[in-house]
């Protein structure tokens, strides 16, 4: 008889960037406000010791990924993965959205799943991008617990791999700054498959 193997996932949206003037942004680099360590404290005594760790290529998620090491006394060094970058948003990036172009915006929004901004991604691109780097570190981390601190997209990208969800319905889940999203893969039975213990817990 085969024996189980859970592989755990535990996904960290990184905790709020500042941005006063309200800037659109997506792939820029952004500064972290790690100011409220009281829920960063909390989020921290959920999270499974001995895991590996995870951030997209991004500041605001590493930042954000150390201070919770910091509160739990672990001494690891998150791997950084390009492919779990937040959409990219093209020429919008870092400017307003009153300033872009009506036109654009508005097609956009009509179909915010597939449509891209200019030199940009779409949602669908997103979930494209990201499903290859899950795949491989499910497959490659098999057993294990891994903590990804990673960004809104891509948590909704990764729920949308793993349950085989419509763009649509991906698109459907509110994930808060500093939020857990709780997922597991079953393998080794005969029916392997996800399940989902727990989307945008806060503590």
């Amino acid at each position: 008889m085969n024996k189980a193997v859970t592989t755990r996932w535990w996904l960290v949206r990184h905790a709020p960037v500042t941005n006063p003037e309200r800037l659109v942004y997506g792939r820029s680099d952004m500064p972290v406000d790690l100011s409220d360590e009281k829920a960063l404290r909390a989020l921290s005594r959920q999270l499974p010791r001995e895991a590996v760790w995870v951030t997209s290529h991004l500041s605001r998620t590493l930042e954000t990924a150390l201070k919770l090491l910091e509160l739990m006394d672990e001494n690891v060094l998150p791997t950084r993965e390009t492919g779990f970058a937040e959409q990219h948003f093209g020429a919008w990036e870092k400017k307003h959205w009153n300033d872009l172009p009506k036109g654009e915006t508005t097609r956009f929004w009509t179909d915010f799943a597939r449509q891209q901004p200019p030199n940009g991604e779409s949602f669908g691109d997103v979930v494209e991008r990201v499903g290859p780097i899950f795949d491989r570190l499910t497959r490659y981390w098999a057993g294990r617990d891994i903590v990804a601190v990673i960004h809104g997209g891509t948590v909704r990208a990764t729920l949308a791999n793993a349950l085989g969800l419509s763009l649509e319905a991906a698109l459907a889940f509110h994930v808060d700054t500093l939020g857990l999203t709780r997922i597991e893969h079953i393998s080794g039975v005969d029916q392997p498959g996800w399940r989902v213990t727990g989307v945008n817990l806060r503590f």
